[in-house]
């Protein structure tokens, strides 16, 4: 789903009918993480533990878990992959998927299952005697209305005028039903390492227009995936989010979803794209 530029009268009209995140709230809510960096606050004290981050979307599959070891603060910041697990899903629908490890050691794919709002799936994983567990129910689809371009022009930093561009979600949000979204961006097609992730729980009800907080060039291609996720992947974003932006207070392992003191999150979510591209 690609969205062609939007012209200054459209994005007018968006100014006035959608509730705009304020950016003091925006610092309260969003969360920045990459979903493989593990905040581990035992350093070299800590024994190895098992890092677990699964997605299951409602896009075709197949979906991946990958596992993975921590190390000590003193060693490389690479993570060995743990291989030879057995992985299965399993949904309220009687579908259990046992996953197979690819080439690359520590991923495994689905087969079969396949991802529905309003579903509930759990993930099991069984690695050198251990069981990890984690139950994830899929919300149902909100869907991303637009991506339009936001300029903001203000002073320079050396004087006269300085603009900027960023790209802004706009979104309905449904009444009555707590909703939380995960937006990832990419620019020019790389992945940006910070995420952002929202609450609907100042915003119930409202058409909302969030900018994601990352400096665009003109000339630059834009795609931001907007999910909806679930309370326990909601959790583990925002505390890692926390834990990771934080100088402080002493790191505290984020909130995982997974059972038997896992680290990492398993996440059931809806998944829409939308693209552009800045022309000035």
């Amino acid at each position: 789903m690609i969205m062609m530029n939007t012209d200054n009268n459209r994005i007018a009209g968006f100014k006035k009918s959608f509730f705009i995140i304020p950016i003091c709230v925006i610092c309260v809510l969003f969360c920045s993480l990459g979903c493989q960096k593990v905040i581990n606050i035992d350093l070299n004290s800590a024994s190895p533990a098992i890092v677990i981050v699964g997605n299951l979307n409602d896009q075709p599959g197949p979906y991946t878990v990958t596992l993975n070891q921590t190390v000590n603060f003193s060693l490389p910041n690479t993570f060995p992959p743990v291989d030879g697990a057995f992985v299965t899903i399993a949904d309220n629908a009687g579908t259990i998927d046992t996953l197979f490890e690819t080439t690359t050691l520590g991923t495994y794919h689905t087969k079969k299952i396949l991802g529905v709002p309003g579903r509930t799936y759990t993930l099991n994983v069984t690695s050198n005697g251990q069981t990890y567990t984690s139950v994830s129910t899929m919300p149902q689809l909100v869907n991303f209305d637009t991506l339009i371009e936001y300029e903001r022009i203000g002073p320079g930093f050396r004087g006269g005028i300085d603009t900027s561009y960023s790209p802004e979600v706009v979104l309905h949000d449904p009444a009555g039903v707590a909703n939380y979204y995960r937006f990832l961006e990419t620019v020019n097609d790389t992945l940006q390492t910070n995420f952002d992730c929202i609450s609907d729980q100042y915003f119930d009800g409202k058409y909302i227009a969030y900018p994601i907080r990352h400096k665009i060039n003109v000339g630059d291609s834009i795609k931001v995936e907007m999910q909806c996720i679930d309370k326990g992947a909601y959790t583990y974003m925002t505390t890692i989010g926390q834990a990771s932006g934080s100088t402080n207070v002493t790191p505290a392992n984020p909130v995982s979803n997974i059972s038997n003191n896992a680290l990492g999150y398993f996440s059931a979510h809806t998944s829409r794209v939308r693209s552009i591209q800045i022309h000035r």
